[in-house]
Protein backbone atom coordinates (compact mmCIF):
# COMPACT_ATOMS: atom_id res chain seq x y z
CA UNK A 1 0.00 0.00 0.00
CA UNK A 2 1.51 3.33 -1.04
CA UNK A 3 1.38 6.45 1.10
CA UNK A 4 -0.56 8.36 -1.57
CA UNK A 5 -3.32 5.76 -1.57
CA UNK A 6 -6.73 6.62 -0.12
CA UNK A 7 -5.59 5.29 3.27
CA UNK A 8 -2.38 7.32 3.09
CA UNK A 9 -4.16 10.56 2.24
CA UNK A 10 -6.67 9.93 5.04
CA UNK A 11 -3.86 9.40 7.54
CA UNK A 12 -2.08 12.54 6.33
CA UNK A 13 -5.11 14.83 6.66
CA UNK A 14 -6.26 13.38 9.97
CA UNK A 15 -2.83 13.69 11.57
CA UNK A 16 -2.36 17.24 10.24
CA UNK A 17 -5.52 18.29 12.08
CA UNK A 18 -4.57 16.32 15.22
CA UNK A 19 -1.05 17.79 15.24
CA UNK A 20 -2.32 21.35 14.90
CA UNK A 21 -4.85 20.78 17.69
CA UNK A 22 -2.30 19.09 19.94
CA UNK A 23 0.21 21.88 19.44
CA UNK A 24 -2.33 24.58 20.27
CA UNK A 25 -3.43 22.80 23.45
CA UNK A 26 0.17 22.08 24.45
CA UNK A 27 0.95 25.79 24.18
CA UNK A 28 -2.29 26.76 25.91
CA UNK A 29 -1.79 24.48 28.91
CA UNK A 30 2.01 24.61 29.10
CA UNK A 31 2.50 20.84 28.79
CA UNK A 32 4.86 18.67 26.75
CA UNK A 33 2.04 17.39 24.60
CA UNK A 34 1.83 13.68 25.40
CA UNK A 35 -1.41 14.06 27.35
CA UNK A 36 -2.86 15.76 24.25
CA UNK A 37 -1.17 13.78 21.48
CA UNK A 38 -2.05 10.29 22.74
CA UNK A 39 -5.85 10.77 22.76
CA UNK A 40 -5.71 12.83 19.55
CA UNK A 41 -3.89 10.03 17.73
CA UNK A 42 -6.12 7.42 19.32
CA UNK A 43 -9.24 9.06 17.92
CA UNK A 44 -7.54 9.55 14.52
CA UNK A 45 -6.70 5.84 14.38
CA UNK A 46 -10.26 5.04 15.46
CA UNK A 47 -11.65 7.04 12.54
CA UNK A 48 -9.21 5.27 10.20
CA UNK A 49 -10.43 1.91 11.60
CA UNK A 50 -7.03 0.78 12.89
CA UNK A 51 -7.64 -2.48 14.82
CA UNK A 52 -8.44 -1.94 18.49
CA UNK A 53 -5.69 -4.33 19.58
CA UNK A 54 -2.94 -1.95 18.39
CA UNK A 55 -4.71 1.43 18.19
CA UNK A 56 -3.79 2.83 21.60
CA UNK A 57 -0.32 1.29 21.59
CA UNK A 58 0.59 3.06 18.33
CA UNK A 59 -0.76 6.34 19.76
CA UNK A 60 1.49 5.90 22.82
CA UNK A 61 4.58 4.89 20.83
CA UNK A 62 4.22 7.75 18.36
CA UNK A 63 3.69 10.23 21.20
CA UNK A 64 6.95 9.12 22.85
CA UNK A 65 8.81 9.83 19.60
CA UNK A 66 7.45 13.39 19.41
CA UNK A 67 8.38 14.01 23.05
CA UNK A 68 12.05 13.49 22.19
CA UNK A 69 11.94 16.63 20.02
CA UNK A 70 9.97 18.83 22.42
CA UNK A 71 11.95 17.76 25.49
CA UNK A 72 15.32 18.35 23.82
CA UNK A 73 14.25 21.88 22.86
CA UNK A 74 12.94 22.50 26.37
CA UNK A 75 16.12 21.33 28.12
CA UNK A 76 18.24 23.45 25.80
CA UNK A 77 16.18 26.55 26.51
CA UNK A 78 16.18 26.03 30.29
CA UNK A 79 19.90 25.21 30.35
CA UNK A 80 20.72 28.57 28.77
CA UNK A 81 19.13 30.18 31.82
CA UNK A 82 21.08 27.92 34.20
CA UNK A 83 17.89 26.38 35.59
CA UNK A 84 18.58 22.69 34.90
CA UNK A 85 19.98 20.67 37.81
CA UNK A 86 22.22 18.30 35.84
CA UNK A 87 23.52 16.61 38.99
CA UNK A 88 19.97 15.58 39.86
CA UNK A 89 19.43 14.30 36.32
CA UNK A 90 22.74 12.40 36.36
CA UNK A 91 21.69 10.46 39.45
CA UNK A 92 18.04 9.98 38.54
CA UNK A 93 17.37 9.67 34.82
CA UNK A 94 19.40 6.53 34.04
CA UNK A 95 16.86 4.59 36.09
CA UNK A 96 14.00 6.51 34.47
CA UNK A 97 15.38 5.35 31.10
CA UNK A 98 15.52 1.73 32.28
CA UNK A 99 11.95 1.97 33.53
CA UNK A 100 10.80 3.50 30.23
CA UNK A 101 12.37 0.66 28.25
CA UNK A 102 10.75 -1.92 30.54
CA UNK A 103 7.37 -0.22 30.20
CA UNK A 104 7.65 0.04 26.41
CA UNK A 105 8.80 -3.55 25.90
CA UNK A 106 5.99 -4.84 28.09
CA UNK A 107 3.40 -3.07 25.90
CA UNK A 108 3.24 -6.04 23.51
CA UNK A 109 2.18 -8.33 26.35
CA UNK A 110 -0.27 -5.98 28.04
CA UNK A 111 -3.83 -5.85 26.76
CA UNK A 112 -4.60 -2.57 24.96
CA UNK A 113 -7.62 -2.00 27.21
CA UNK A 114 -5.39 -2.12 30.31
CA UNK A 115 -2.98 0.45 28.85
CA UNK A 116 -5.98 2.64 28.04
CA UNK A 117 -7.21 2.30 31.64
CA UNK A 118 -3.75 3.29 32.96
CA UNK A 119 -3.89 6.40 30.76
CA UNK A 120 -7.43 7.22 31.94
CA UNK A 121 -6.36 6.95 35.59
CA UNK A 122 -3.49 9.33 34.85
CA UNK A 123 -5.90 11.81 33.22
CA UNK A 124 -8.19 11.75 36.24
CA UNK A 125 -5.30 12.24 38.68
CA UNK A 126 -3.90 15.17 36.70
CA UNK A 127 -7.39 16.72 36.39
CA UNK A 128 -7.88 16.41 40.14
CA UNK A 129 -4.53 18.06 40.77
CA UNK A 130 -5.46 21.03 38.56
CA UNK A 131 -8.84 21.46 40.23
CA UNK A 132 -7.35 21.32 43.73
CA UNK A 133 -4.32 23.54 43.14
CA UNK A 134 -6.22 26.52 41.74
CA UNK A 135 -3.93 29.52 41.47
CA UNK A 136 -0.27 28.70 40.88
CA UNK A 137 1.57 28.71 44.17
CA UNK A 138 4.52 31.09 44.41
CA UNK A 139 7.97 29.54 44.25
CA UNK A 140 9.93 29.33 47.48
CA UNK A 141 13.70 29.51 47.25
CA UNK A 142 15.03 26.78 49.51
CA UNK A 143 18.67 27.36 48.83
CA UNK A 144 21.33 26.67 46.25
CA UNK A 145 21.26 23.49 44.22
CA UNK A 146 24.58 22.39 45.66
CA UNK A 147 23.14 22.22 49.18
CA UNK A 148 19.85 20.62 48.20
CA UNK A 149 19.39 16.86 48.65
CA UNK A 150 19.58 14.44 45.73
CA UNK A 151 17.89 11.05 45.24
CA UNK A 152 19.59 8.20 47.08
CA UNK A 153 19.21 4.46 46.73
CA UNK A 154 17.01 2.50 47.03
CA UNK A 155 14.10 4.99 47.24
CA UNK A 156 15.39 7.13 44.39
CA UNK A 157 15.88 4.08 42.16
CA UNK A 158 12.35 2.82 42.82
CA UNK A 159 10.83 6.25 42.18
CA UNK A 160 12.78 6.62 38.93
CA UNK A 161 11.88 3.14 37.65
CA UNK A 162 8.19 3.63 38.37
CA UNK A 163 8.26 7.07 36.73
CA UNK A 164 9.79 5.59 33.57
CA UNK A 165 7.40 2.64 33.41
CA UNK A 166 4.27 4.75 33.96
CA UNK A 167 5.38 7.47 31.54
CA UNK A 168 6.19 4.97 28.77
CA UNK A 169 2.86 3.21 29.12
CA UNK A 170 1.05 6.56 29.03
CA UNK A 171 3.13 7.99 26.17
CA UNK A 172 4.09 11.11 28.14
CA UNK A 173 7.39 12.76 28.94
CA UNK A 174 7.06 12.37 32.68
CA UNK A 175 7.23 16.09 33.39
CA UNK A 176 4.24 16.00 35.74
CA UNK A 177 5.82 13.21 37.80
CA UNK A 178 9.19 14.92 37.50
CA UNK A 179 8.07 18.25 38.92
CA UNK A 180 6.53 16.50 41.94
CA UNK A 181 9.71 14.48 42.55
CA UNK A 182 12.17 17.33 42.05
CA UNK A 183 10.22 19.70 44.32
CA UNK A 184 10.13 16.91 46.91
CA UNK A 185 13.92 17.19 46.96
CA UNK A 186 13.72 20.88 47.92
CA UNK A 187 14.18 22.59 44.56
CA UNK A 188 12.21 25.69 43.67
CA UNK A 189 9.31 25.24 41.27
CA UNK A 190 11.25 27.01 38.50
CA UNK A 191 14.24 24.70 38.85
CA UNK A 192 11.91 21.71 39.17
CA UNK A 193 10.12 22.50 35.91
CA UNK A 194 13.45 23.01 34.11
CA UNK A 195 15.01 19.84 35.50
CA UNK A 196 11.89 17.72 34.91
CA UNK A 197 12.05 18.57 31.22
CA UNK A 198 15.07 16.28 31.11
CA UNK A 199 12.85 13.38 32.13
CA UNK A 200 11.28 13.56 28.66
CA UNK A 201 14.54 12.69 26.90
CA UNK A 202 15.19 9.84 29.33
CA UNK A 203 11.70 8.48 28.63
CA UNK A 204 11.51 9.16 24.90
CA UNK A 205 14.68 7.50 23.61
CA UNK A 206 14.36 4.06 25.26
CA UNK A 207 10.56 4.29 25.18
CA UNK A 208 10.47 4.89 21.42
CA UNK A 209 13.01 2.15 20.74
CA UNK A 210 11.13 -0.24 23.01
CA UNK A 211 7.80 0.53 21.35
CA UNK A 212 9.33 0.00 17.93
CA UNK A 213 10.79 -3.35 18.93
CA UNK A 214 7.76 -4.51 20.92
CA UNK A 215 5.37 -3.88 18.04
CA UNK A 216 7.60 -5.24 15.28
CA UNK A 217 5.60 -7.54 13.00
CA UNK A 218 2.32 -6.89 14.83
CA UNK A 219 -0.72 -7.31 12.59
CA UNK A 220 -3.01 -4.37 11.77
CA UNK A 221 -0.51 -1.53 12.24
CA UNK A 222 -1.39 1.70 10.37
CA UNK A 223 0.48 2.69 7.24
CA UNK A 224 4.12 3.71 7.78
CA UNK A 225 4.54 2.18 11.23
CA UNK A 226 7.78 0.82 12.69
CA UNK A 227 6.42 -1.36 15.42
CA UNK A 228 4.14 0.77 17.58
CA UNK A 229 5.68 4.02 16.23
CA UNK A 230 3.95 5.57 13.22
CA UNK A 231 6.63 7.50 11.34
CA UNK A 232 4.38 9.73 9.15
CA UNK A 233 2.34 10.75 12.19
CA UNK A 234 5.52 11.51 14.15
CA UNK A 235 6.93 13.76 11.40
CA UNK A 236 3.65 15.60 10.82
CA UNK A 237 2.86 16.13 14.50
CA UNK A 238 6.38 17.36 15.25
CA UNK A 239 6.06 19.92 12.45
CA UNK A 240 2.51 21.01 13.28
CA UNK A 241 3.13 21.41 17.01
CA UNK A 242 6.13 23.60 16.18
CA UNK A 243 3.81 25.88 14.19
CA UNK A 244 0.79 25.99 16.50
CA UNK A 245 2.32 26.00 20.01
CA UNK A 246 2.94 29.79 19.86
CA UNK A 247 -0.76 30.45 19.17
CA UNK A 248 -1.73 28.42 22.23
CA UNK A 249 0.90 30.18 24.34
CA UNK A 250 -0.38 33.62 23.32
CA UNK A 251 -3.92 32.57 24.20
CA UNK A 252 -2.73 31.32 27.57
CA UNK A 253 -1.23 34.70 28.47
CA UNK A 254 -4.62 36.31 27.92
CA UNK A 255 -6.25 34.05 30.54
CA UNK A 256 -5.81 33.78 34.30
CA UNK A 257 -4.04 30.75 35.82
CA UNK A 258 -7.27 29.66 37.53
CA UNK A 259 -9.22 29.67 34.27
CA UNK A 260 -6.41 27.78 32.53
CA UNK A 261 -6.38 25.15 35.28
CA UNK A 262 -10.13 24.70 34.95
CA UNK A 263 -9.99 24.47 31.15
CA UNK A 264 -7.17 21.93 31.41
CA UNK A 265 -9.07 19.87 33.97
CA UNK A 266 -12.21 20.01 31.81
CA UNK A 267 -10.22 18.82 28.77
CA UNK A 268 -8.70 15.93 30.74
CA UNK A 269 -12.08 14.89 32.16
CA UNK A 270 -13.75 15.05 28.74
CA UNK A 271 -10.96 12.98 27.18
CA UNK A 272 -11.18 10.43 29.99
CA UNK A 273 -14.98 10.20 29.51
CA UNK A 274 -14.59 9.63 25.76
CA UNK A 275 -11.99 6.91 26.32
CA UNK A 276 -14.17 5.24 28.96
CA UNK A 277 -17.11 5.30 26.55
CA UNK A 278 -14.94 3.77 23.85
CA UNK A 279 -13.95 0.92 26.18
CA UNK A 280 -17.48 0.28 27.45
CA UNK A 281 -19.36 0.53 24.14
Amino acid sequence: MEFLSADGVGLLLAVLVAGAFAGFLAGLFGIGGGIVIVPALYFVFTILEVPEAVRFKVAVGTSLATILITSARSVQAHAKKGAVDFEFLRRFVPFVAVGAFIGAMSARYIDAALITIIFIIGLLLFAGQKLLVGEKRPAVDLGATQSAPVPTRPIGVIMALLTGIASALMGIGGGVFGVLIVTHYKRTIHKAVATASGFGIANAIPGTIGMGVAGWGEAGLPLGSVGYVNVPAFVIIAAMTFLTVPFGARTAHALSQTILNRFYAAYLLLTAALLIRDIVV
